[in-house]
C-alpha cells in the first residue's frame, strides 16, 4: 500500500512516500481504507512532535512505536473494509471516524488498522474531511472537562480556556457551553480573526493573552467564580497566573507537557488541583478502552443535532507536499481551528505520493 512515512525523525523533509505492506485485521481491529473509502485525515501538533523525534508525553514513546518506519496521523475518517474476528461494534461498509493509538501506525496511508473501541460512526451531515478533523480534539477536550476536571452540567462556575481558537480550545468551548451549559466560558486569543472564531465556537468572553489576564478577567465583574482552567498552550508560562485567577478549591488541567512548577504560587494556599490530560493514556495502557467509542458516538449525535460545530478551517490535498505544508503551518503557529487533508481536495499529485 502507499503511505507517507517517517524513517529518520527531523524536519518536514522527513515525510516521504513509500510502498509498505498492507496490514490485516485481527481481534477487535478494523481495517479502514484511506484511499478508496476513507477519504481524509487531519493534522495535530502532536504529529509535528512525533515527526521531529521530540514527542515527550510518554518517557518510553520511541521505544514502543513501529519500526523501521512510522506513519504519523491520529485522526481519520472513512469506510471499514474488513473487521477482525472479535469485532462487535462495526462491520465492513460502515462509515466511521476515529483517533488511533499513539503507538501504532497512523492515518497518513491508504490503509490503517484501528481498534474499534476508538472508532465512532461518521456524522451523516459531515464530509469525510470534516469528520476527520473532529476526533482527537473532541475526545481530548471532553476527557479534560468531563472526566478529568469533573465539571457538572449546569454548574454555577466559570471556565477559562487558554488558546481558545486552537483545535482543542475551539471544541472545549463548545462542550462547556452547549453540553455542560456553563454560564461563563472565557477564552484567550489575540488577533481579531481568532477572537471572532472563538466567540463563534461558544466563548462568552475573550481576553488577550498578550496582556494581563487577571486584570482583564477582574474587569469583567463576573457573577460566578472561575473554578476551572483548561490549558492547551504553553503550560509553564501560565502556571502563576492560573493560580492567581482560579477560585479556591478549583481545578487546572493541561494537555501540554511542561514542568508545571507550583512552588511560590497560590496553588497550595488555595488548595487547587492540577491535572494532566493525555488522550492516548487509555490505549497506551489498555485502560477503559471503549469509553472513547462512546464519546465519538455521542459526538456524532451532537453534530447531527447542531449542538457541536466542525472546526475545520483549512484543507489540503493528501500528498507528501500537502502534508509537509500542513506540518509547516502548525509549526509556524497561529493556526485557527483544524487543518484537514483529503484525497479529493484540489491540488497537484496523486494521493500519498
Amino acid at each position: 500500500m502507499k503511505a507517507i512515512v517517517v524513517e529518520n525523525y527531523g524536519s518536514v523533509d522527513a515525510l516521504a512516500a513509500r510502498e509498505v505492506p498492507k496490514p490485516s485485521p485481527k481481534g477487535r481491529d478494523l481495517l479502514i481504507s484511506l484511499l478508496f473509502s476513507v477519504k481524509a485525515c487531519s493534522v495535530n501538533p502532536i504529529d509535528m512532535k512525533v515527526r521531529a523525534g521530540k514527542y515527550d508525553d510518554y518517557p518510553d514513546y520511541y521505544e514502543r512505536v513501529p519500526r523501521p518506519y512510522q506513519i504519523c496521523g491520529f485522526d481519520g475518517a472513512g469506510v471499514v473494509e474488513e473487521a477482525g474476528e472479535d469485532c462487535t461494534l462495526f462491520k465492513p461498509g460502515d462509515e466511521v471516524f476515529y483517533s488511533g493509538s499513539p503507538i501504532r501506525n497512523g492515518s497518513n496511508a491508504e490503509y490503517q488498522l484501528v481498534d474499534e473501541r476508538s472508532v465512532g460512526r461518521k456524522p451523516k451531515n459531515l464530509k469525510f474531511i470534516e469528520a476527520a478533523a473532529m476526533p482527537l480534539t473532541y475526545i481530548t477536550a471532553y476527557e479534560a472537562l468531563v472526566e478529568r476536571m469533573d465539571i457538572k452540567k449546569g454548574e454555577r462556575a466559570g471556565l477559562l480556556i487558554i488558546n481558545g481558537a486552537g483545535g482543542v480550545g475551539s471544541v472545549a468551548s463548545q462542550i462547556a457551553r452547549n453540553v455542560l451549559e456553563l454560564p461563563v466560558v472565557i477564552t484567550t486569543a489575540s488577533r481579531p480573526e481568532s477572537q471572532e472564531f472563538s466567540k463563534a465556537m461558544g466563548a462568552t468572553h475573550v481576553v488577550n493573552h498578550r496582556h494581563d489576564l487577571k486584570e482583564q478577567i477582574d474587569a469583567l465583574h463576573l457573577e460566578v467564580p472561575i473554578k476551572y482552567i483548561f490549558i492547551s498552550h504553553s503550560t509553564d508560562q501560565y502556571m502563576k497566573v492560573c493560580a492567581d485567577i482560579c477560585a479556591p478549591f478549583g481545578k487546572v488541567c493541561s494537555i501540554v507537557q511542561g514542568q508545571a512548577r507550583m512552588y511560590g504560587t497560590q496553588f497550595m494556599a488555595k488548595s487547587l488541583a492540577f491535572i494532566w490530560e493525555v488522550l492516548g493514556t487509555k490505549p497506551y495502557y489498555g485502560v477503559d478502552l471503549e469509553s472513547q467509542h462512546h464519546i465519538l458516538e455521542e459526538l456524532a449525535a451532537f453534530i447531527e443535532a447542531g449542538r457541536i460545530q466542525c472546526h475545520l478551517k483549512q484543507t489540503l490535498r493528501l500528498t507528501v507536499e500537502g502534508l509537509r505544508e500542513a506540518h509547516g503551518m502548525i509549526e509556524k503557529g497561529g493556526s485557527i481551528g483544524k487543518i484537514g487533508l483529503g484525497v479529493d481536495e484540489s491540488g497537484d499529485g496523486e494521493p500519498f505520493a
